[in-house]
């Protein structure tokens, strides 16, 4: 069957505007490279310590910054670095940073060879340490490919056990109920009748639906429970894909201050922490010490005795002042960008100590944004004085998470290869697009990865 060619006009358009847009800032970007190529001569990115160890580390999710950083940190330790990306995001711009020794691609997540694929690269390039950078899709993959890496090969990722019990929304706030840990009331979702059922007289606070499974789209969706009217409530719950095979959580929602934080956690040690404001859609990071989270996450971490790295969202309730767990994502988070002149990341994820207490941005260290962002924010706000200035010094006293002037590759060729190659790709697909994550380096779509 044929689409309408009415409904095609606007992706059409979409994706040629955007398009467009990046080619008008190509001459910034090249400009910026130009530069950074020159300081580069006088102080290169590859320091004394680089390649030394002997010792390669293996990191997934090569389109996103957060694995950038993380090889940029890993490589200026002395480790050399092999960086990894499905096939459909082979175009990844950190594939040309120096830090990157190696690239290779993978499969989907979902396909049988995925594993296998990891274990034969792991085994070709001698890696003596796995850190999966995961997909929210990729994670259980990425647990399970543990059994078939090769036996010299360390992975720094949570077992499928543990891991499942993590990232299943219902079972977490179970784990942290049992463990006296704060967390949201929360009703496991089989059924649109559950919620028509429900009685929310009995509760003092509203609540929200969200998928158990991972919805690129839907999380973003805070509708309160219920609605003004039964008939209202009917008609949003029903149009939700709520099934014994998809279930959903009824969740507690708590108005307040919200926080998401990165703990890189080993043998139940958390040896590395940061947490930072938040947002449903945060592309700013910086550090604010919040040391009942650190506490939290500590005790968790304490009982499962988990290897890996962990994301929570937590939010600090206006109405008793507590701050209260609302989910768990087993995987990197991209706050881990704000570390990104700490010398001591790489032996917090794989150095032999990690006794002491969890290593944390520095005082000095400057916010972290994405320039790309931060350029659509102050079109947004050109009728807006007041906020156009507020935005403009968040970016000028900020440092752009991609862009470094010792390795300035990577900044052109996300924004001028990877998502103009994405851009492409749906103009051929005409699925259209919600936005560009600069951050995690993709077209976010209705059903995407």
């Amino acid at each position: 069957m044929h689409q309408d060619k009415r409904n095609l006009f606007p992706v059409t358009c979409q994706n040629l505007a955007t398009l467009v847009a990046l080619s008008c800032l190509l001459p910034l970007s090249v400009l910026s490279v130009v530069i950074g190529t020159t300081y580069g001569l006088f102080r290169g990115f590859r320091g004394t310590k680089a390649g030394q160890r002997g010792l390669t580390v293996m990191l997934s999710g090569g389109k996103m910054t957060k694995a950038l950083q993380l090889a940029r940190l890993f490589h200026l330790d002395g480790y050399r670095v092999v960086l990894c990306e499905t096939h459909k995001y082979r175009f990844s711009g950190h594939r040309f940073s120096s830090a990157v020794d190696a690239f290779y691609t993978l499969p989907a997540a979902t396909n049988d060879s995925y594993a296998e694929r990891l274990a034969e690269i792991a085994t070709k390039e001698s890696a003596d340490f796995y850190v999966p950078v995961c997909s929210p899709t990729s994670s259980i993959f990425d647990s399970l490919a543990r059994s078939v890496m090769p036996e010299h090969c360390k992975v720094i990722h949570p077992d499928p056990s543990i891991l499942k019990e993590l990232d299943d929304k219902f079972a977490f706030a179970q784990l942290c109920e049992k463990n006296n840990l704060r967390t949201p009331k929360s009703y496991r979702i089989t059924d649109p009748r559950d919620v028509l059922q429900f009685d929310f007289a009995k509760h003092q606070r509203p609540f929200i639906l969200k998928s158990i499974r991972y919805d690129a789209v839907r999380r973003l969706d805070l509708t309160l429970l219920p609605c003004e009217t039964p008939a209202k409530t009917a008609s949003f719950v029903e149009k939700l894909p709520i099934s014994r095979e998809n279930p959903w959580v009824l969740q507690e929602f708590i108005q307040g201050e919200e926080y998401c934080t990165h703990s890189t956690i080993r043998e139940g040690t958390v040896c590395l922490h940061c947490c930072c404001e938040s947002s449903p859609f945060q592309v700013n990071y910086q550090h604010v010490g919040q040391p009942e989270i650190t506490d939290w996450i500590s005790k968790l971490a304490a009982v499962t005795g988990v290897t890996g790295q962990l994301s929570f969202d937590f939010i600090r309730a206006s109405d008793d002042g507590e701050f209260y767990a609302i989910e768990c994502n087993p995987r990197t988070h991209s706050a881990i960008t704000t570390f990104h002149d700490h010398a001591g990341v790489a032996n917090a994820y794989l150095g032999s100590d990690i006794d002491g207490p969890p290593i944390e941005p520095l005082a000095s260290s400057k916010p972290t944004h994405w320039t790309f962002h931060e350029l659509w924010r102050l079109v947004n706000h050109l009728g807006s004085p007041n906020r156009l200035l507020t935005s403009l010094k968040g970016l000028l006293r900020g440092k752009d998470a991609i862009f470094d002037w010792r390795d300035p590759l990577p900044f052109l060729f996300v924004h001028h290869l990877q998502i103009p190659t994405l851009l492409l790709r749906d103009l051929r697909e005409q699925r259209g697009w919600k936005r560009i994550d600069f951050n995690i380096g993709k077209l976010v779509q209705a059903g995407g990865d």
